[in-house]
């Protein structure tokens, strides 16, 4: 393991003791509860920022996503195909994440998070330099890869205390 790598799994272990933050002690009407007829939910940005990491460590791992090969996409019973991430999703993509309890969110979350940090011990520096997708000017590499899911899981992550605390003081009326 390197010292990059201890610093990525400290900064996805960060993501996933946020997740469980935010979602513990949720009422199902709360997870699912929407600021406007715009706005996120606690569920869905936290299903999506699971996916979102699920979906590009194992495109970098050149594995299957956990979201099919541990029975994830079955056991959340959400209304889109297995491919889905939540990128593009619309308002009423949003609103139609229904069902979901802490429990399951934080199961998914962890079972990444622990994938996660294992093809994260298996990597030497020279591994961050792999370029992982050429659709981009310049082609992203596996270590800006990483650093962008993070970035985008602390955003969403951060969103969904927003919502949690909106919520739980009672400064906008639920949805």
């Amino acid at each position: 393991m390197t010292a990059a790598s201890d610093l990525l799994i400290d900064a996805f272990g960060r993501v996933r003791e946020t997740v469980h933050e935010v979602v513990t002690g949720l009422r199902p009407d709360e997870l699912t509860a929407r600021l406007d007829d715009r706005a996120n939910s606690v569920s869905w940005l936290v299903w999506h920022l699971t996916r979102i990491q699920d979906d590009h460590l194992a495109d970098a791992a050149g594995a299957e996503q956990l979201w099919t090969s541990q029975g994830w996409f079955e056991r959340f019973s959400l209304p889109f195909s297995s491919a889905a991430t939540g990128y593009g999703h619309s308002p009423k993509d949003v609103a139609a994440v229904q069902g979901l309890t802490p429990e399951l969110l934080t199961g998914y979350q962890d079972a990444v998070h622990d994938t996660t940090v294992q093809y994260l011990t298996g990597l030497a520096d020279s591994d961050f330099d792999r370029v992982v997708d050429e659709a981009w000017t310049p082609p992203v590499t596996l270590g800006v890869r990483l650093v962008s899911v993070i970035a985008d899981a602390l955003q969403h992550a951060g969103q969904a205390a927003f919502v949690r605390g909106v919520l739980r003081h009672g400064a906008l009326p639920h949805k």
